[in-house]
C-alpha cells in the first residue's frame, strides 16, 4: 500500500464521512482498483487509525518509560532522549506529506492554527505532552516536531537524594528555606530538571496554606492539597483573546495565595513577581533560565527591561524580594544534579545585586561551602527575618 493509494483511501473516507472500519476500508480500496484481502485491508486500517490517532508513528517512543523528548528533523530523523542525550530512533515516516499531516492534526486537536501563513505551533496535547512544530516552509530539513513529555511521577526531594541529584546536606537547607518561607529562584538550562526540583519543594508547603501557580505551558504538578494552577492562552485565529503570564501573575494575586509560583520567570511577569514579593507574599518562587549562578541577574534584568523596569529598580526590587538562587544542570550520564544554592545580595557600593556562593555541590567530592553558607544556614533555620 503506497502513500498515494493510502491518502486516496482517506478522502474517500472523508468525503463519505466514514470511519476507517474494515468493511469502510475494504470498500474504498475496491473502489479505486486494488487488489483486497484481508492483510491488505488490516494494514490499511492500522496506517488510517495510526494517523489520526495520538502522536501517529511516535506514539509507541512517548509511551517509552524514561523518555523526556522526541523530536522531528523531517521524515528521516527521528530522535529520542531517555536521560542520556538524544539517541536515533528506529521510526521513520513515509514523507514529508506525513509528517506535515501529523503536525498540522495535533495543532488542530487544541484549537490552534499551523499552515503555510502561520508555520509554527507551541501548544499543549490533552495528553500533557508539549508540541511545538515548525513547517518545511521555515525548516530546510522538512517539518520539525518537538514534543516533551511530562513527568509521569510526582518526584520528591526524598526521590531526588535517593537518585543522587542531591546530597543530604542539600535536602536539609532546602527543606528549612520552604518552611522559613524564604523566597527562592530555581536556575538552569533547558532539560536540566528545574520544573521538576520545583514541584518537589512546593510539596513540601504546608497541606493548610494555598499556592497559585501561573505557568506558559501547564508543567508542574505538586503533591499538594491545596494548588490552583492558571495557564496561559495564545491569541485565537482572529489574534484575540490571548492570556498572558503578567495577566496570570495580577490575577493570581487577588486569589488570596499563600505561595506564589511562576513556573518560568520569562518576560515582564518578573515585574509583577517581585513587586508581589515585596508586599507579603512570602516564599514566592519561580525558575528562570540561566547557564550559571552568575549569570542570573545579567538574565533578570534583560526580562525586568520587558516589563518597564530599568536597571536600578530591578536591583532595588531583587534585593528586597529574593533571598536565594538554587542553580541545578544536567550532568553528562545525564542526571539533574543540584549544583549549587547562593545568597543575592545588593553590593555596598554599587547597589546592584550579586550572587554570592554559598555552598556548591560536587558529584563526588564533599560539598564547598562558601561565603555565604553562615548566613544561608541561618535563613534555613529560620533567622535574619
Amino acid at each position: 500500500m503506497t502513500e498515494v493509494d493510502l491518502e486516496a483511501v482517506r478522502a474517500r473516507l472523508g468525503r463519505q464521512g466514514q470511519l476507517p472500519g474494515p468493511v469502510e476500508v475494504g470498500a474504498a480500496l475496491r473502489s479505486l482498483g486494488v487488489l483486497v484481502s484481508d492483510s491488505v485491508v488490516r494494514q490499511t486500517v492500522v496506517a488510517l487509525r495510526r494517523d489520526s490517532e495520538g502522536a501517529g508513528v511516535l506514539d509507541p517512543l512517548l509511551r517509552l518509560p524514561g523518555v523526556t523528548d522526541v523530536v522531528v528533523n523531517g521524515p528521516d530523523q527521528v530522535y529520542l532522549d531517555r536521560g542520556h542525550g538524544l539517541e536515533l530512533a528506529d521510526v521513520r515516516f513515509s514523507g514529508e506529506a506525513e509528517v506535515r499531516r501529523l503536525a498540522v492534526r495535533l495543532a488542530a486537536s487544541v484549537g490552534r492554527r499551523l499552515d503555510d501563513g502561520s508555520p509554527f505551533v507551541d501548544a499543549r496535547l490533552a495528553s500533557g505532552v508539549r508540541v511545538h512544530a515548525v513547517l518545511a516552509c521555515v525548516a530546510d530539513s522538512g517539518t520539525c516536531l518537538s514534543l516533551r513529555v511530562p513527568n509521569r511521577q510526582r518526584l520528591s526531594l526524598a526521590d531526588w537524594t535517593g537518585s543522587g541529584s542531591l546530597t543530604t546536606q542539600g535536602s536539609d537547607l532546602l527543606r528549612g528555606l520552604v518552611a522559613s518561607r524564604r523566597a527562592f529562584l530555581i536556575s538552569g538550562g533547558t532539560g536540566s530538571g528545574k520544573t521538576t526540583l520545583l514541584g518537589a519543594l512546593l510539596g513540601l508547603v504546608p497541606a493548610e496554606e494555598r499556592i497559585v501557580v501561573a505557568e506558559d505551558s501547564r508543567e508542574l504538578q505538586p503533591d499538594h492539597p491545596h494548588c490552583v494552577r492558571l495557564e496561559c492562552r495564545p491569541p485565537n485565529a482572529e489574534g484575540a483573546g490571548a492570556v498572558t503570564l503578567t495577566d496570570l501573575v495580577r490575577q493570581a494575586l487577588r486569589m488570596r495565595p499563600d505561595r506564589l509560583v511562576v513556573g518560568e520567570v520569562r518576560g515582564a511577569e518578573l515585574a509583577d513577581l517581585l513587586s508581589a514579593l515585596n508586599t507579603g507574599h512570602e516564599g514566592g518562587c519561580g525558575t528562570v533560565h540561566a547557564n550559571s549562578a552568575r549569570d542570573v541577574p545579567a538574565r533578570l534584568e534583560a526580562l525586568a527591561a520587558l516589563g518597564g523596569l530599568d536597571r536600578a529598580a530591578l536591583h532595588a526590587q531583587l534585593a528586597a524580594a529574593l533571598q536565594v538562587l538554587v542553580h541545578v544542570r544536567r550532568l553528562r550520564d545525564g542526571r539533574r544534579w543540584v549544583e549549587e544554592l547562593s545568597l543575592v545580595r545588593p553590593d555596598p557600593v554599587t547597589g546592584r545585586c550579586v550572587i554570592v556562593p554559598a555552598i556548591r555541590f560536587r558529584p563526588s567530592t564533599a560539598d564547598e561551602p562558601g561565603e555565604g553558607y553562615a548566613q544561608l544556614r541561618r535563613l534555613a533555620d529560620g533567622g535574619d527575618r
